[in-house]
């Protein structure tokens, strides 16, 4: 946390300086944001006894933004802070961790195996602007096709690094970013960053490095292009393409976003076993180097409140496909980055169906609901081709009048199955319940 808070000190002792700051003041805004989360997950282990984890909280995440000073560099400064406070939770629901985990449920582990009662965190960003471009350099909180934060639980992760956004050139945005360390969803600590097969959180191999740049380019009002690259250093090597594409069509519109990613070894993970991800190669070996290309296509058809999509996507390679993932929760940016799993195996090809309605068409506004089933086989594995399958349903709804408006209420509910080996079918529910307060 030392940087976020010398990126702060440095902000402020810059805007200390300047004679004009109105800006800085004039637009700042600083909102509390509330959130109530339950969750239980029911652990079946094809036939072996039951592991079921639950725990409840309540979090607190206050998010501080200034403007920027006047003159032709403007500085600014933001801040973040995290508070998580545990209403329930057990030594037996807690996650069951051991010494190669890195905390239960949604609670880091007090010394005794039980959740603490608390854990918080502060993160700050210095930041400057000029003309169309911003440099930001502290706590950040990404969702690019090559790195995005994960906010699944009761408080986000967060990174720690730099990023610089130029929009100069119309239609055309570009990003490039260095990330040092993250801050997993349930800790107050910066780790340094790995992917699956390396992540043990006692035993296992690291990196302070990730590197990432790419451009959207909006062709069209209708039409954006998008190139990314990311590279965790001594582990992966990324490439990404995407398309997105919304047509009218009669009375509704169809959305296509189309996907591909090239992954490679860089480094130690090509011949050190301890940087080796997970995967299936020659001879029976789950482990062994970074080799992935994953192709996929998703289309969403929205009208009169209706929304039907279905797609397709295909991981090819020995390896499964990688992302940044420290081991105690975490996001990627395909199609199948679901409640429970993420249909990136060694060969596995995944489709999918999705419904989604808005009630504000029968007069209910505010009102949602989404239904998703995801079917994946041809999973590689020592013991033949393997299968999984899931299916994702939410309801939400966000009080849209009156003493409680922006109340949100959302219920979601996962089951996972396979016949993967040494995996848990799963059966899980998260309840959750948001509110956010503006203080400025």
């Amino acid at each position: 946390m030392y940087k976020s808070t010398l990126a702060l000190a440095v902000a402020v002792g810059v805007v200390a300086t300047q004679a004009g700051a109105a800006g800085f003041i004039e637009d700042s805004k600083a909102t509390l944001k509330l959130r109530n989360f339950y969750i239980n997950n029911d652990n079946r282990n094809h036939g072996a006894a039951r592991n079921y984890q639950e725990e409840w909280g309540q979090g607190f995440q206050l998010d501080y933004t200034s403007g920027f000073t006047q003159g032709p560099v403007g500085f600014g400064v933001d801040a973040i802070g995290l508070l998580g406070v545990r209403l329930d939770s057990g030594k037996g629901r807690h996650g069951n961790p051991t010494s190669a985990s890195y905390g239960g449920t949604v609670f880091p582990t007090d010394s005794d195996g039980r959740a603490v009662s608390d854990f918080s965190s502060l993160g700050a960003t210095a930041k400057a602007k000029f003309s169309q471009t911003e440099l930001r350099y502290g706590t950040l909180l990404p969702k690019l096709p090559v790195i995005s934060y994960n906010d699944g639980r009761l408080l986000p992760q967060t990174f720690e690094g730099g990023q610089i956004t130029s929009n100069e050139i119309k239609d055309l945005t570009l990003i490039g970013g260095q990330i040092e360390h993250v801050k997993g969803r349930n800790s107050s600590n910066d780790e340094e960053m790995s992917i699956a097969g390396a992540n043990n959180a006692r035993t296992g191999q690291f990196s302070n490095k990730f590197l990432y740049a790419g451009a959207d380019y909006k062709l069209t009002k209708d039409l954006l292009l998008q190139y990314y690259y990311g590279n965790l250093d001594d582990f992966y090597k990324q490439h990404f393409l995407g398309l997105v594409h919304n047509w009218s069509i009669g009375p509704g519109v169809l959305k296509t976003d189309l996907r591909y990613f090239n992954s490679s070894d860089d480094g130690a993970n090509g011949n050190d076993p301890r940087y080796f991800t997970t995967g299936f190669y020659d001879g029976g070996v789950t482990k062994g180097k970074v080799d992935n290309d994953l192709y996929s296509a998703l289309f969403l058809y929205s009208v009169a409140g209706h929304t039907f999509g279905g797609g397709y996507q295909v991981s090819d390679g020995d390896s499964d496909f990688p992302w940044l993932n420290q081991g105690d929760g975490s996001s990627n940016y395909t199609i199948t980055d679901s409640q429970i799993q993420k249909f990136g195996r060694a060969g596995e090809r995944t489709w999918q169906a999705r419904y989604g309605y808005d009630f504000a068409k029968v007069g209910l506004p505010g009102a949602t609901a989404v239904v998703v089933y995801l079917k994946g086989d041809n999973i590689d594995s020592t013991i033949g081709e393997r299968t999984e399958w899931e299916r994702d349903l939410t309801l939400a709804y966000v009080v849209q009048s009156g003493s409680l408006k922006g109340l949100g209420i959302m219920w979601k509910n996962a089951m996972w199955r396979s016949d993967i080996a040494n995996t848990k079918d799963q059966d899980e529910n998260r309840l959750i319940l948001s509110y956010s307060i503006p203080l400025l």
